[in-house]
């Protein structure tokens, strides 16, 4: 798997077709049974629920519906006359709590985060300042809720370090 993973780049392969192979390699030579891979039921639901996340993002990205979306919101920002300014708070409070209909970082970011930058631009927002802003909204947004990221489990009662309803509480103040 290493020395595929080395030289794959060179030989124009993707990453997937070399992750295929060296499991295909580790199945045929005895060092894994379909057994172990079976076993290992969260990995596969993880991988596939993931997979359909990001598909769906760039599925919706492809058929037009982030672009069309995006176009839509600058264009009332700029019908309601609000400064690049106003648009950047309006956007990234929208950005941040519009995480509360996803159940992962990495589907919201796969779907919106483009869509999100597309407006900021859009409405004048500065390249530079739109991008590390989105960027910070989204390691925020990862400890809204304990379902909202990997981490999230660590802050709401992995390690005991605040009761749910406090978090909640700071969430709702902020």
């Amino acid at each position: 798997k290493i020395e595929i993973n080395l030289y794959r780049e060179a030989i124009k392969m993707s990453s997937v077709i070399a992750a295929l192979i060296g499991l295909s390699v580790l199945l045929l030579t005895g060092v894994l049974d379909w057994e172990d891979c079976l076993g290992e039921k969260q990995a596969w639901d993880t991988l596939v629920w993931f997979g359909v996340l990001v598909g769906m993002a760039s599925q919706l990205t492809a058929l037009g519906v982030v672009p069309w979306m995006s176009k839509c919101v600058a264009d009332f920002l700029k019908a309601l006359s609000v400064s690049w300014y106003g648009a950047f708070w309006i956007l990234q409070l929208s950005y941040f709590f519009i995480h509360y209909l996803f159940a992962s970082q990495t589907a919201h970011v796969g779907a919106l985060y483009a869509a999100f930058l597309a407006m900021n631009l859009a409405s004048g927002v500065p390249g530079l300042m739109a991008t590390m802003a989105l960027a910070l909204t989204t390691n925020a947004f990862g400890a809204i809720t304990h379902y909202s990221s990997g981490q999230a489990a660590v802050y709401y009662g992995g390690m005991c370090f605040f009761p749910l309803f406090i978090m909640y509480f700071f969430v709702c103040v902020i």
